[in-house]
């Protein structure tokens, strides 16, 4: 705390380059470095009330307005309660002291309640279950619980704002369609105007409609047309990723992508066919084919499909069998590329990028940090692991 700037923790280094030579170096990291983390920063605060929102799956989560507090070098104000089942362990009342933390130093969390400030027998403020909201506080439709869920949702998908908003906002992300000169903000005065309702009405954005709203001057409605344009070329997994299915994360849209090649393909795809895809259970599956089931949906992939978004996997220039099919899983830091680069050349050269570690996982690519769960986990397995450089020497054959 009295360095002029924030840290994690310390790394300890032999301080000669002959010794480091010598001491050489793991697949994950130097045997002549070692770092040490301190203990995560907590913080005492009051719980002034506990809002709500709703994301763009319809799903409801529960937020907690706490008094400013200074947290790993940052003042917190809010902290996220997930769902109404983490209200409920933590017994949250507003009004009580709680503790705080950053979750992997990033994300605030309650992580209790100091209970020996509450007064006995004080009826000033109920329990935060009880008024837990059974309408949408957005658009008043009464929210659902699944069976097996932990979360509450509203089930309007057509016309719940933040949904609508939040399904764009997804779709235009960087991992999506990545469309420049368009944030969430102008999404969010775009769809209060009636100019966008989903996705699909993107391409149906003209100049002469844009240009009449608040701040959206000739220069930055030029970028952000262009942006839409240009997104017309992205690959047809990103496409697929960015339609917001859910559980179909961007993995699952690559495996899907890979394996059927095309919309059409997957929009009529049974559910033994996608559960024998890697990655995809049997939620996954369902999740596709209900997706697919909707005519809301359905008219959404017909805008996009007449827009000239791609709609097949196009043949990767340079693409090898070199992996030969092979389960490879990717942890940690990497030196020369980003852990996106190493997965793009992993299927490339005919690997298969896999989330999780199992007997069937070739090999690991780890970098810097790599997760420790998942070095004990290899190396009970007997799962080789492998560095960046002997992993592009591997694929330069």
């Amino acid at each position: 705390r009295e360095l002029p700037f924030a840290i994690d923790g310390v790394v300890i280094k032999v301080d000669r380059y002959d010794q480091q030579e010598r001491l050489g170096l793991t697949s994950k990291s130097p045997r002549w470095a070692i770092s040490f983390k301190f203990e995560t920063e907590r913080a005492r605060t009051k719980l002034i009330k506990i809002a709500y929102q709703v994301g763009r799956t319809g799903a409801v989560t529960p937020v907690a307005n706490l008094e400013a507090v200074q947290l790993g070098g940052t003042t917190v104000k809010k902290a996220t309660l997930h769902n109404a089942d983490q209200i409920s362990r933590l017994g949250l009342t507003p009004g009580d002291y709680v503790y705080v933390e950053r979750g992997g130093e990033v994300i605030p969390k309650i992580v209790g309640v100091d209970e020996s400030m509450r007064v006995v027998g004080d009826d000033l403020f109920s329990d935060a279950l009880d008024s837990f909201p059974t309408n949408c506080l957005e658009c008043g439709t009464e929210l659902v619980r699944e069976e097996g869920e932990a979360a509450h949702y509203c089930p309007n998908a057509e016309s719940c704002p933040p949904q609508v908003s939040g399904r764009i906002v997804h779709f235009i992300s960087l991992d999506s369609m990545n469309i420049n000169g368009l944030g969430a903000e102008t999404v969010l005065r775009l769809v209060e105007a009636g100019l966008l309702v989903d996705p699909g009405s993107l391409y149906d954005l003209k100049a002469e409609d844009i240009l009449p709203l608040d701040r959206m001057a000739e220069i930055s409605v030029k970028k952000l047309l262009n942006g839409i344009e240009v997104s017309k070329e992205i690959p047809f997994e990103r496409v697929l990723f960015g339609l917001g299915i859910r559980y179909v994360g961007e993995i699952v849209a690559q495996k899907l992508a890979r394996s059927l090649g095309s919309m059409e393909a997957i929009m009529s795809a049974d559910k033994d066919t996608l559960v024998n895809i890697d990655e995809i259970g049997e939620s996954i599956a369902e999740s596709i084919i209900y997706y697919f089931s909707q005519t809301r949906n359905l008219q959404l992939i017909e805008k996009l499909e007449k827009a000239g978004l791609q709609f097949h996997v196009e043949e990767i220039e340079g693409a090898t069998d070199t992996l030969d099919g092979a389960a490879i899983v990717v942890s940690g830091v990497f030196e020369h590329h980003d852990r996106s680069e190493i997965k793009k050349l992993i299927e490339k050269h005919g690997g298969k990028v896999s989330s999780s570690i199992s007997k069937k996982t070739a090999f690991i690519v780890a970098g810097d940090k790599m997760g420790p769960s998942k070095k004990e986990k290899a190396e009970k397995l007997g799962v080789e692991i492998i560095s960046e450089d002997e992993f592009l020497a591997k694929i330069s054959g």
